[in-house]
């Protein structure tokens, strides 16, 4: 074995879209997420030596996986010609919308980053990972990676170049989320969406996207829960969750702000005014997937907002 440095970082999970804000919203998930462990080579390039939880299904050849790529980039953006070796640990799983192509990427360029001192902006960062979600999903959106790397509730607003706005979140936020053990694909769940939003659809988006921006700053809930609907993804991709219906009516029944798929499903998300709440919510958004489906499924809850990408071993 080899005695090089080793440096680990972990990246958490992360709901995107946020109802209204498709490819543009997210915030960070605590609890669960990837970690990457990078060490130095003799030979130039990227390596991945193992990969763990997912099952063997993720390629080991670094051009091909989102967590290689992300750490090629980097390393080629920084005219950098030694080696490394990167092993991965999936604590998400796959196609579960939740960030996990993100989270691997993610925890790729922060842990090489920190490998190699370079002492990279954020902002260069997330243009790497980006990069690797390329691979992944065809799409380099960064509603996933952005608040995945800087942690708590984003906004988007451009990835060429990148320019991402960090967004109050209010004391009492917390979140339910629901994760039925099914995988949707982010390319299949795309391509259902094809390439036109009808005039009306679009400006009841920008206006809910609006409406949530303010209820964030101003810690308006009457105004979130408003705000938290999605007019242009959700009615398209809502038929490839089984049982999604039934989840987002007893989630508002049983007080939830608004509930809506995470990213491009399966996972769902609540928010709610507390954390006694969105225990409540979580539990009511099991027994619905339960009784309408008879498929498995977890749920967590977490406080908002949660932090980002971060070293967490360094030997």
């Amino acid at each position: 074995m080899t005695s090089e440095p080793a440096i680990t970082a972990f990246a958490p999970a992360t709901v995107s879209n946020v109802a209204c804000g498709f490819d543009v919203l997210g915030f960070a998930v605590a609890k669960l997420g990837d970690r990457v462990t990078a060490r130095r080579i003799h030979e130039p390039g990227v390596r991945i030596a193992r990969i763990t939880g997912d099952d063997g299904r993720l390629p080991l050849d670094a051009a091909r996986n989102t967590a290689g790529v992300a750490a090629s980039a980097l390393l080629t953006a920084r005219g950098i010609s030694a080696g490394v070796e990167i092993s991965l640990h999936k604590g998400l799983p796959l196609a579960s919308g939740l960030g996990s192509s993100a989270a691997s990427a993610v925890a790729a360029v922060v842990a090489v980053n920190a490998l190699f001192d370079l002492q990279a902006p954020p902002d260069e960062l997330l243009h790497c990972a980006v990069e690797g979600e390329r691979v992944a999903c065809g799409a380099a959106h960064a509603d996933n990676a952005a608040p995945c790397l800087y942690g708590g509730f984003v906004l988007v607003r451009s990835t060429q170049p990148i320019d991402v706005v960090r967004l109050p979140v209010p004391k009492d936020l917390a979140c339910a989320v629901l994760s039925p053990r099914l995988e949707v694909a982010t390319r299949a769940a795309r391509a259902v969406l094809g390439d036109a939003v009808p005039l009306a659809a679009a400006v009841t988006q920008w206006a809910n996207v609006g409406a949530l921006v303010s209820a964030l700053y101003t810690d308006d809930y009457p105004l979130m829960g408003r705000a938290l609907h999605d007019a242009v993804a959700e009615p398209r991709r809502a038929a490839l969750v089984p049982g999604f219906q039934a989840v987002k009516r007893a989630a508002i029944e049983a007080g939830a702000l608004g509930c809506s798929l995470s990213g491009s499903g399966p996972a769902m998300f609540a928010l709610c005014r507390g954390a006694a709440e969105a225990r409540r919510v979580a539990g009511a958004m099991v027994s619905a997937l339960k009784g309408a489906t008879t498929g498995e499924c977890s749920a967590i809850v977490t406080d908002l907002p949660a932090p980002g990408a971060r070293i967490v071993a360094s030997v």
